[in-house]
């Protein structure tokens, strides 16, 4: 009786556990159909069960991402303006966060790692009474009122690789086949295959561009 009651448990347990993997392949494939429905997404994109997408304006072509492109972060898009384009082939890493409430633009082939913060706009008004208005209205209302923010689109060109922890601000382009090192704040426009390192960013070298 002893090893039926052992199989019965072992039986038991393999249905759990079958039942457990099944519900979470539900949850992540539920969690996948939500992020496309934010967003227009080609149909090869991977969605990490991580990433995220915030589209506060509710259109879904204010967020587009291209072919075999893998997402780990996160894209919003806020105010009246806010539209992000990634291209295809590209990586967006783990605690990457993509704020637009302007324009934001990535090409092709673009490495972004973990922890990196791209914003096309300063978030709040610098005006202190403007400020804590726009913080009452979030609090209480769920309004982001912009009024006052400064905001300008921010060009990221192809095969551009983006180093963790670095903040890109608004205004800016990065040329083609640019290197950002880790930590490097960027306020200025970037050449092509140009390698720039530290706050503020300053260029070191240049990046092979290869061959194809």
């Amino acid at each position: 009786m002893i090893p039926l009651k052992n199989s019965a448990k072992s039986r038991l347990a393999n249905m759990l556990t079958r039942f457990t993997a099944s519900q979470e392949r539900v949850k992540a494939r539920l969690a996948e159909e939500s992020k496309r429905g934010a967003c227009s997404a080609h149909s090869t994109v991977r969605f990490f069960p991580e990433s995220s997408i915030r589209n506060l304006r509710g259109e879904r072509n204010c967020i587009e991402i291209g072919a075999e492109t893998v997402t780990r972060g996160e894209c919003c898009v806020f105010g009246a303006d806010g539209v992000i384009k990634i291209g295809s082939h590209c990586y967006i890493g783990e605690q990457t966060r993509i704020w637009s409430a302007a324009q934001i633009v990535i090409g092709d082939r673009v490495l972004i790692a973990h922890s990196v913060n791209i914003h096309d706009n300063d978030s709040h008004p610098k005006a202190a009474a403007q400020r804590h208005a726009q913080y009452i209205g979030i609090r209480d209302r769920g309004e982001y009122d912009m009024t006052g923010v400064s905001a300008a689109p921010i060009l990221i060109e192809d095969d551009v690789w983006i180093g963790f922890n670095a903040t890109i601000l608004k205004g800016v382009t990065i040329g083609k086949g640019a290197i950002i090192g880790a930590a490097a704040v960027i306020l200025k426009d970037v050449p092509e295959y140009a390698i720039m390192v530290g706050n503020p960013a300053g260029r070191v070298g240049t990046a092979d561009a290869g061959s194809w």
